[in-house]
């Protein structure tokens, strides 16, 4: 079993800047990828970041050149920098973890909000 817990969301203005966290604890030497989704009102979960054991990133288009996914192993947490935030990056931001191989998804947090304003 693993646990996910996320901090750092908030409320910010357009071309803010926020640091989300997810601090892992349990099982964290099965994990072998943490990554951040987001969902906002009214659409489907999307991806944002990933970055793997290796320390492989991937990042979805829209974010691209403004968020920063990284970690701290000593501390088994990741971190998404988000910078030049547009008010389309309101969501809640959800931490996952893929521990089977498959994808993430297979252990999730509990989400924090991100707001956005104009």
């Amino acid at each position: 079993q693993v646990q996910l817990v996320e901090s750092g969301g908030g409320l910010v203005q357009a071309g803010g800047s926020l640091r989300l966290s997810c601090a892992a604890s349990g099982s964290v030497f099965s994990i072998n990828a943490r990554g951040w989704y987001r969902q906002a009102p009214g659409k489907q979960r999307e991806l944002v970041a990933q970055i793997t054991r290796a320390g492989s990133t991937y990042y979805a288009d829209p974010v691209k050149g403004r968020f920063t996914i990284s970690r701290d192993a000593a501390k088994n947490t990741v971190y998404l920098q988000m910078s030049s935030l547009k008010p389309e990056d309101t969501a809640v931001y959800y931490c996952a973890a893929d521990v089977n191989g498959v994808g993430l998804g297979d252990y999730w947090g509990q989400g924090t909000q991100v707001t956005v304003s104009s």
